[in-house]
């Protein structure tokens, strides 16, 4: 009988990171091998995980970030959800192929709904039509998140391999995560987060070890400290590329009206060019943005394997010290309502702000327990206790860092010649080799 297998994505976890404070996983690597993992581009969640299930760029399955500005529509899409929109074979349809009744479980990698794995759990809140927001996992997300998110993903892969026993479990970590952006790498705090996830992590090891069941540990990309930040919409606001249309004394950037706009995330942005008499002169004005590294058109896109109709006329990547902010507003009293918030999809880009309540907030736990009494009682409420200081992050990835030893890992499928890193479309190969033994 073949051995069944599961794949644990620790998110953030670097050789760098493994050491004395991951003995579980150094057990691994030393056991299985260790294989570094040069990061696909741009090296964020979605287009990893993408990469990594198709053995494809983001020209071939679309996944040019974790969010994008849909031309057609004249909107931008944020931590979109359905299958379809990644294009190609994915690793279990592929493993079907090779053995007809093959079984996969996918527990919150992303793009989820509607896939054609046979059991998907996926974080997604509900929203009746008094604004409620429903979602009783305030650790995957927010000024909150922290250890229990992982904890509640390696308790729900144990409950479906107890009931189904997948042939192949995709289980997602993200623990780590949270704490690289919130202190940056170099923080002695992070030890506290390197235990933990090696605790869950292990301990999920060997629940699958007396299962029958193979791990194999990977991770997405490596965090990289950063120290300042770019706001390539408010450069363009001051050279009058940007259209803002006012919404109840508000400011909302206008994508569709605008000549040029950008959709950051992380450390990459798209910047969409709506009236292309401006090609020349918007290239050459990111260029010259402190903190932008190099500025990729159309032909280096293709070289690059970023060529997609959900790409930008241009995708610019920050220096590792530096991340994109979504930011367009001139004074943060015209900010709309949702910058304050926990509201992934309504930003113009990705915003680890989240992570944070605002510290001038003199009592933050006591605003907070009064809007919830207020939502108990039935009235609206706004929770805006997120800060509009960027500041407050202290790690980013997108790019590629300079020392492989930033970038991610492929534990428990052997080694390569001489400890090469391989690339990220070449993990798809291994981890089906490692399906099929």
């Amino acid at each position: 009988m073949a051995e069944r297998t599961a794949i644990l994505n620790v998110v953030g976890l670097t050789a760098r990171g493994l050491g004395p404070d991951t003995p579980r996983l150094l057990a691994a690597a030393q056991a299985g091998g260790l294989i570094r993992v040069k990061p696909v581009l741009p090296a964020v969640t979605c287009t990893a995980q993408s990469t990594y299930l198709t053995g494809l760029t983001p020209a071939g399955h679309g996944c040019v970030a974790n969010g994008w500005y849909d031309r057609t529509l004249a909107e931008h899409h944020f931590w979109k959800q359905s299958n379809h929109l990644v294009q190609g074979p994915k690793l279990w349809e592929r493993l079907r192929e090779r053995r007809p009744g093959f079984t996969c479980a996918k527990l919150f990698w992303w793009y989820n709904m509607y896939s054609s794995a046979d059991w998907s759990i996926t974080p997604r809140p509900m929203y009746p039509a008094d604004g409620r927001k429903v979602f009783p996992f305030p650790a995957f997300w927010g000024p909150r998140a922290g250890i229990a998110s992982s904890e509640w993903i390696a308790r729900s892969a144990e409950w479906v391999e107890q009931r189904h026993r997948p042939d192949l479990s995709l289980v997602y970590l993200p623990h780590l995560d949270y704490n690289l952006q919130r202190l940056g790498p170099d923080d002695p705090r992070m030890v506290a987060d390197y235990r933990e996830i090696d605790r869950v992590a292990g301990g999920l090891m060997d629940f699958y070890a007396q299962r029958g069941v193979r791990s194999v540990v990977l991770s997405e990309y490596g965090i990289t400290a950063v120290k300042r930040t770019i706001a390539l919409n408010r450069v363009f606001r001051a050279r009058g590329w940007i259209t803002i249309k006012e919404e109840l004394g508000l400011e909302l950037l206008d994508c569709g009206a605008s000549k040029v706009f950008a959709i950051v995330d992380h450390q990459v942005a798209h910047i969409y060019v709506n009236d292309r008499s401006l090609l020349a002169a918007v290239q050459a004005a990111v260029e010259g943005v402190d903190g932008v590294a190099r500025v990729l058109d159309v032909a280096a896109q293709r070289a690059a394997g970023l060529d997609h109709v959900r790409s930008g006329d241009f995708v610019a990547f920050s220096t590792e010290d530096a991340w994109f902010t979504y930011y367009y507003w001139e004074d943060a009293s015209r900010a709309p309502d949702f910058a304050r918030c926990v509201d992934i999809h309504r930003k113009y880009g990705y915003d680890p702000v989240e992570l944070f309540v605002d510290p001038l907030i003199r009592f933050p736990k006591l605003k907070v327990l009064g809007k919830l009494a207020r939502k108990a009682l039935g009235f609206r409420m706004l929770m805006d206790v997120i800060s509009l200081d960027p500041s407050l992050v202290k790690g980013s990835h997108g790019t590629c860092p300079a020392d492989a030893a930033e970038w991610p890992v492929l534990i428990g499928t052997g080694v390569t010649p001489g400890d090469e890193p391989i690339a990220a479309t070449a993990v798809h190969e291994r981890l089906l080799a490692a399906c099929l033994r």
